[in-house]
């Protein structure tokens, strides 16, 4: 009966609570970091052992029990499934997860599927089990918590990407500053992608962390029934954790990619240096400090036209190396900055007033509060467009908005958006964009883009305001210095002229005949405690 009992509380297991399980069987055992690549790496062995077990009985049910058709790796990449020596499989891990030597064989197994995969050359790690610490018996919990996660038992529509995302994000939240730039909270990053629409093309991210923008990219083809294989995503990152992480998110979902031959600073060597590209979105490290030294890239081909972006801070280093990847005819930009970047000065003022004069910035997005799991600023999101004239896409015509830049604030949605708690014991909370938030920006920016799009002022939320030249307002960028603070455009209501004022002074009058008389009564009551002891107050 008790093992009955048993079986049925498994059964009853949400998802969430078997993942939560996965991390209990490692706590105490490693750093954050091991702990993470310890989880994610099995994960990513599972699901490629479920794919390969699968392609498997297709092929036994198509060509017999023979080794030379369930041996040969070419019938398994033929439909993007990883071939799996024996000692790589699930199957095997899950056979001898009981061994004194289970460290050694998870990373035997790691190695052997790089090698017979050379698209997973350097996406696993090696050598980690053997270093992690943990007991048998804690890695035989965590194997024995990893099984559980099947198609079968949980039918989740992408079982692989929830499961990688509730990773990504939950160890994101115990990171540091640093290591948390490894994520990219994914409301975020859908924002990016249905605003700069990437239907087909070259996908670029130059500081790809672990690939949530290129992910994103391929789901916004599939939400809008596209073709996956018309996208092809070109990124690079400079720590090494991190790019491994990435080629293992890519390659468990089958996305192709090119990540470069090496985790390195994209500004110090540039892997993909004469590639132009179509979309760029991407998430750099917010005011990065010394990223080059101060006699370093002085005459880098990519600042040409500009003044040298300052070594104190990369954020327009950022923006000038994006803008050099764009294609000059079509390209368009979504990323990430911290607020600051809006009206810094000195060499940064002046790199970001002939931006705007070479008409490159399309919309400024400043984002809610509390966003982000390693910093609660507020971020803002920047649309660059190599091409703002008039045009079509996706079956749209799009109105010339040369010289004309979009500005929206939603930091005043903060009230009504949706708070996701992602420390129970602290109960502290972050910002989620729901689905529907993230249709109205899209909204706001389409109308605003297209002919007949019935775009409209709206105070507190959006501004279209221009660059230069003759203003029916007389508002422009250029008589605010070329500032690119929503603030300074969008019109704030002041809601103290909404105060009907003959009741609010009723109401305070009335108030303050209470209050003086309490005080009275006070008084009064006061003097008679005084006369009592014999201590009379005149």
């Amino acid at each position: 009966m008790a093992r009955k009992s048993t079986k049925k509380q498994e059964v009853e297991l949400t998802l969430e609570q078997v993942l939560w399980n996965c991390r209990v069987a490692l706590r105490g055992v490693g750093s954050m970091e091991k702990n993470r690549d310890a989880i994610i790496s099995l994960v990513f062995l599972k699901f490629a052992g479920d794919k390969f077990d699968n392609r498997r009985k297709e092929l036994v049910e198509q060509y017999g029990n023979i080794p030379a058709f369930l041996e040969k790796p070419s019938f398994y990449n033929a439909v993007n499934v990883f071939y799996l020596p024996e000692p790589a499989r699930w199957t095997y891990l899950v056979d001898h997860a009981g061994d004194n030597a289970i460290a050694t064989i998870i990373d035997n197994a790691m190695s052997e599927a790089e090698k017979a995969n050379s698209s997973l050359r350097g996406a696993l790690p090696l050598g980690l089990f053997a270093t992690l610490g943990a007991t048998k018996s804690s890695i035989k919990s965590l194997i024995d918590e990893i099984a559980k996660i099947s198609e079968k038992r949980f039918h989740e529509e992408d079982l692989i990407g929830r499961v990688y995302e509730y990773f990504l994000q939950t160890f994101a939240v115990g990171s540091s500053k640093e290591d948390g730039e490894f994520y990219t909270p994914a409301c975020v990053v859908q924002l990016i992608a249905e605003l700069i629409e990437p239907y087909e093309g070259v996908v670029y991210d130059p500081c790809c962390g672990s690939g949530g923008m290129f992910v994103q990219s391929h789901k916004f083809v599939e939400r809008h029934h596209g073709n996956g294989s018309a996208i092809s995503v070109v990124g690079q990152e400079s720590n090494p954790d991190t790019w491994r992480l990435c080629k293992m998110n890519l390659a468990i979902r089958g996305i192709s990619n090119n990540l470069g031959e090496e985790a390195v600073s994209t500004f110090k060597k540039d892997q993909h240096r004469d590639k132009k590209v179509d979309y760029i979105m991407a998430n750099p490290p917010f005011n990065l400090k010394n990223w080059r030294g101060d006699d370093e890239l002085l005459n880098d081909p990519r600042w040409k036209g500009y003044p040298v972006p300052p070594a104190s801070n990369a954020n327009y280093a950022w923006i000038l190396h994006m803008l050099s990847k764009l294609d000059v005819n079509h390209g368009i930009a979504g990323f990430l900055l911290a607020n600051g970047a809006l009206n810094a000065d000195g060499d940064e003022g002046a790199i970001r007033q002939k931006i705007l004069e070479n008409d490159k910035v399309e919309a400024i997005i400043v984002l809610p509060r509390d966003m982000f799991y390693t910093t609660d600023i507020s971020v803002t999101l920047w649309i660059l467009n190599m091409n703002k004239g008039a045009g079509e896409k996706a079956g749209r015509k799009l109105r010339d908005r040369r010289g004309e830049v979009l500005f929206v604030d939603l930091r005043t949605w903060d009230e009504n958006i949706e708070k996701y708690t992602y420390d129970k014991n602290k109960n502290k909370k972050k910002t989620v964009l729901t689905s529907e938030q993230i249709a109205r920006v899209k909204d706001i920016f389409e109308s605003w883009r297209c002919v007949d799009g019935g775009y409209e002022d709206v105070p507190e939320l959006c501004k279209s305001v221009r660059i230069k030249g003759n203003d029916p307002d007389g508002l422009t960028i250029e008589s605010h210095g070329f500032a690119l603070t929503p603030s300074k455009y969008i019109e704030f209501v002041d809601h103290d002229l909404d105060i009907d004022y003959e009741k609010e002074m009723g109401r305070i009058q009335s108030e303050m005949k209470e209050l003086l008389a309490t005080e009275k009564k006070s008084q009064a009551m006061l003097k008679a405690a005084f006369e009592g002891i014999g201590y009379g107050i005149a």
